[in-house]
């Protein structure tokens, strides 16, 4: 899961703008101009907010550098098996975690947790 996006805008005319539809929010960017944001909460939690459409050029070309910042590997699917995802898991489980932290330790209905074995919650 991408946690960040970062995309740089060269040569754009007219038209194209990225709207975020929760926030009913659009920006146009320019040439030269450089959008961030971020696709999960501090505790790992996706964001919705960010969810986005690029729209249309009109006019021109729409050139643009993205790079995403991953949390984990995204060329692995994560399920299946009960197990953890971090090596300090068990860790964090006999310290409270599961029950301090749980969004990130068991998971949530929209995101599996990291530590769902040591939580005892698969």
């Amino acid at each position: 899961m991408s946690c960040a996006t970062f995309a740089a805008y060269q040569i754009i005319l007219n038209g194209y703008s990225v709207s975020f539809s929760f926030e009913q929010f659009t920006v146009k960017p320019k040439r030269g101009d450089a959008l961030l944001f971020f696709s999960l909460f501090p505790n790992a939690i996706p964001d919705t907010r960010s969810l986005h459409a690029g729209c249309p050029v009109l006019e021109g070309e729409k050139w643009s550098a993205t790079k995403w910042i991953h949390v984990d590997s995204f060329d692995t699917v994560v399920g299946g098996e009960c197990s953890d995802q971090n090596e300090n898991c068990e860790k964090w489980a006999n310290l409270g975690e599961c029950t301090s932290n749980p969004e990130y330790m068991v998971g949530s209905p929209a995101l599996p947790g990291y530590c769902m074995k040591s939580c005892k919650a698969c």
